[in-house]
């Protein structure tokens, strides 16, 4: 085996967060010094980039396994592999259109009216979101189908300081379909969210179990209301934030190609995945490993409680 951590080189993607990492296969058996590189260089940059990869489903969960515990889904969409209960695969025209009644075109629109919106961590109405992702492409379209990450540490730090020391008090309720523009009349999709809602009152900044960085927890995908303020008070004081959470700066855009693997840190991150495809006749077809996580703790140690849905650990 050749000296992986001598061949491995970090570039930065963006200014303030994405790098790619060049000279390792990650479908070898990495040694415990690269796996510690990888880690660090996700840590310090949120969100790494390999290209050229050739993970099959195998491989692609024995390389998230050994930064964290596979996350295993009780209910994963019909692309998703059968032998591979880690992994979740992504085919937007096999999930998206026809389900609950709806194309591919009114489910966009109705889930992401606002320019916000689509902005998220993965499973973040949980009590317990997870760590990391690792999502690798197989099929993507000839353009389009980028996506976006923001780093959640640098906007916290981007605030001024008496804004910092007022969230740093907050909680806001996190909760699954927020947002949601329902149909006239019967809406199965809203039927779906009332027989299977997840809420969690998490705190509005966040500190990092491994790096000790405050982050801003806030998205515009799941949370519905900030805790202890008024509903007007609450929607002002969101759109501030997240406005501060996706100003350009703290970003980074990345291009798919088949075989390009994107992993990013749960806790520091939200990201914006791809509606410019939706005309483009050509499928996207995507897998992601999640990784376990623990549940955040607020700048006094108070640690998220769960409100309706899910427990720590429990999926």
């Amino acid at each position: 085996m050749t000296d992986q951590v001598a061949c491995l080189e970090v570039k930065p993607a963006a200014g303030h967060i994405g790098a790619e990492i060049t000279g390792v296969d990650l479908a070898e058996e990495l040694t415990d010094e690269t796996v510690a590189a990888i880690r660090a260089a996700m840590l310090r940059w949120k969100v790494v980039f390999f290209r050229g990869q050739r993970l099959d489903h195998t491989s692609h969960v024995a390389f998230a396994r050994r930064f964290g515990e596979p996350i295993r889904l009780r209910s994963r969409g019909s692309a998703s592999p059968k032998d591979a209960s880690e992994v979740e695969t992504t085919a937007d025209r096999l999930e998206l259109g026809g389900r609950f009644g709806m194309d591919h075109e009114e489910w966009l629109r109705r889930r992401r009216h606002s320019l916000l919106r689509g902005w998220h961590c993965d499973h973040g109405a949980r009590v317990d979101p997870p760590a990391a992702t690792v999502l690798r492409a197989e099929t993507v379209p000839p353009y389009g189908g980028d996506t976006t990450w923001s780093n959640l540490a640098v906007a916290y730090a981007g605030l001024s300081a008496p804004v910092r020391a007022f969230v740093d008090g907050l909680r806001a309720e996190h909760r699954l379909g927020v947002g949601y523009q329902s149909r006239p009349g019967d809406d199965a999709y809203a039927r779906h969210l009332l027989d299977r809602q997840i809420a969690t009152d998490h705190p509005l900044v966040r500190v990092h179990p491994e790096t000790g960085e405050r982050v801003l927890f806030v998205n515009g995908y799941y949370v519905e209301q900030i805790l202890g303020v008024s509903r007007p008070e609450s929607r002002a004081l969101l759109d501030m934030l997240l406005e501060q959470a996706t100003r350009p700066e703290y970003t980074v855009r990345f291009r798919w190609e088949p075989g390009s693997v994107a992993f990013w840190d749960n806790r520091a991150t939200i990201h914006l995945a791809p509606s410019d495809t939706a005309h483009v006749d050509h499928p996207r077809v995507m897998h992601r490993v999640m990784l376990a996580g623990d549940v955040p703790e607020g700048v006094d140690g108070k640690p998220s409680v769960p409100i309706v849905g899910s427990e720590p650990g429990l999926w």
